[in-house]
């Protein structure tokens, strides 16, 4: 099956766009083919309806009946330890670090571009290392594999 992602009841979503956007919420209910009610009850979003355009699905789906209510939704987003999951995640993280690079003052920019520019010289230096002492084992190989034949021809 090509898609792993559907619009379903207990699909986690995370907000693109809006008042609350970056935070995940859980759809209850699909209203038309454009929209969904959604609950977030552990991010403190209302129960609302919502944009199918503005949510990206995640991986994770909840387990509760149909139109459930924010209690019911707000037990099974503990149960299914969502919060735990989404910190786990490479989208999280990214997410994260994004808004940390956003909060960089002028200072920690240029800090930053210090710190990159030092770690690329050693890089730089410790491969290139690297690729002459490999280039020093081959020609080493090369003329033992050779001696042993021109002795061998010698003694003839």
């Amino acid at each position: 099956m090509p898609f792993e992602r559907f619009v379903e009841t207990g699909r986690v979503a995370y907000v693109s766009n809006g008042p609350y956007q970056g935070k995940l919420v859980s759809i209850v209910d699909v209203i038309d083919q454009n929209r969904v009610l959604v609950d977030g009850p552990a991010s403190k979003i209302p129960r609302g309806q919502m944009r199918l355009s503005d949510l990206h699905l995640t991986k994770f789906r909840l387990k509760f009946p149909f139109t459930g209510s924010t209690r019911v939704v707000r037990k099974a987003w503990e149960e299914g330890k969502i919060d735990e999951e989404w910190a786990k995640t490479m989208w999280a993280k990214k997410v994260e670090a994004k808004k940390k690079r956003l909060e960089l003052s002028d200072f920690d920019r240029f800090k930053l571009r210090r710190a990159k520019r030092v770690r690329n010289v050693l890089r730089t230096n410790a491969f290139f290392k690297l690729k002459k002492s490999t280039k020093k084992d081959k020609v080493a190989k090369t003329t033992k594999a050779t001696k042993p034949a021109k002795k061998a021809a010698t003694k003839k």
